[in-house]
């Protein structure tokens, strides 16, 4: 055991002595580590959760654990562990715990940890085991900190490139940044090599279906997994629902399909969004539409003959949302008014509706525009919500209609 963590010792020294980005984030890690709850950092794979767990301790004596090794996992006994951490990191401050999702009964033995007064640093990749036991086992005791791949503010801090300040010289580079980062978007090591990120993406999602979903669940019907996977990245921001894909993808059980879309969710690669309704019961029953955290896993996965840069900023503008703390189940939803007019993206604050967001990648079509606007108004009357906004990739304009005024920005400025 001493040899395995002697091993990942070296592990962490190298990665501490990399350069990194430096992500724009809403909270001070000094005065989070000051703190003795658990910071508990999750997020997809390959996000930068461990980059940030080691830029937070960088500087601090720390010991480290990366359970995505299967030598660790092979070899575990927690008592023997303890012991030699204390020799391989004598009179450590700090414990970082990597995907420690991985390692079975890990809440129980974390919880006997912060009982133990060890100051807690933890990573996790799996949304369900990470909230239930989290929630369940430590209530009270952990600090919840959420990774997404990089912003579009981030991407250009990575071109040394300030998105809201741009030269007029920098605008033709900046409108190339955009489409690049909406075609292939955030995922830190795509973002480092352009030229491969398809190829590494392509590879990803495939890890994640198999390691995380089919191994973990022990999914039998691997081939009915996989089409379900493929079908919900190439039908990003449409409506689904267990019994249309069941019939469409000729599931044998809805109760199947429903299973494997939450394992879907679970390693935080879809999401499905409620369309809003006061009453539950009707917005349970109402279709969801399915988003994926990246956009550049359509570009590498989708079975999609052309493009839909609509859907893709669609796309783009769900997950900034969740950037802002959105959350699926309790603050952010889509709309269908009573004659069918639909806003993509109702944000809520405790039981008002807060904004409206509508998403139209090409507002220069007066049809189109024309389509926009009458649906968001028709929503916001409904709704009876005064900010209203369309995203768009370019364009910027103010409409006054109806008493109402909608502000119409372009992804720069959203």
């Amino acid at each position: 055991m001493k040899t395995i963590l002697q091993k990942q010792r070296h592990e962490r020294d190298e990665l501490l002595s990399r350069t990194y980005i430096r992500r724009r984030i809403s909270y001070d890690p000094s005065r989070l580590l000051t703190s003795s709850l658990i910071k508990l950092i999750t997020g997809p794979r390959r996000s930068g959760k461990s980059t940030q767990a080691l830029m937070m301790l960088r500087n601090k004596n720390f010991a480290y654990l990366n359970f995505d090794s299967p030598e660790l996992l092979a070899s575990w006994n927690a008592d023997l562990v303890m012991r030699m951490l204390d020799d391989v990191y004598p009179h450590y401050e700090y414990l970082l715990l990597d995907e420690v999702q991985n390692l079975d009964q890990w809440d129980l033995w974390v919880s006997e940890l912060y009982r133990r007064g060890i100051n807690l640093v933890i990573t996790g990749s799996n949304a369900k085991m990470l909230s239930s036991e989290m929630a369940t086992v430590l209530t009270g005791r952990f600090l919840q900190l959420e990774m997404l791949p990089f912003s579009l503010e981030e991407f250009f801090d990575i071109h040394h490139l300030e998105l809201h300040r741009l030269a007029p010289e920098h605008q033709v580079e900046a409108s190339s940044l955009i489409d690049d980062y909406l075609r292939n978007g955030g995922f830190p090591e795509a973002v480092a090599n352009r030229t491969v990120s398809q190829s590494y993406l392509a590879t990803l999602f495939d890890s994640v279906v198999w390691k995380d979903i089919v191994t973990r669940h022990r999914v039998r019907n691997t081939v009915e997994m996989n089409n379900l996977a493929m079908f919900l990245v190439s039908n990003i921001c449409a409506p689904v629902s267990a019994n249309s894909l069941a019939e469409t993808l000729g599931f044998a059980n809805v109760n199947t399909v429903a299973k494997y879309m939450d394992y879907l969710h679970e390693p935080y690669l879809f999401y499905y969004l409620s369309r809003y309704n006061n009453k539950l019961r009707l917005m349970k029953k109402a279709p969801r539409k399915v988003y994926v955290v990246d956009n550049g896993f359509v570009n590498a996965k989708a079975f999609s003959l052309s493009d839909n840069l609509g859907k893709l900023l669609e796309n783009q503008v769900f997950v900034e949302l969740l950037r802002r703390g959105g959350d699926v189940e309790k603050s952010l939803f889509y709309y269908r008014s009573r004659n069918d007019k639909e806003v993509d993206f109702v944000v809520r604050d405790g039981f008002h509706v807060k904004r409206l967001v509508q998403v139209c990648y090409d507002m220069g079509n007066t049809k189109t525009a024309k389509r926009e606007i009458s649906g968001l108004l028709e929503c916001a009357s409904e709704l009876h919500c005064d900010d209203l906004m369309i995203v768009t990739n370019a364009q910027k304009n103010i409409v006054e209609r109806d008493g109402l005024t909608i502000h119409i920005v372009p992804i720069t400025e959203f």
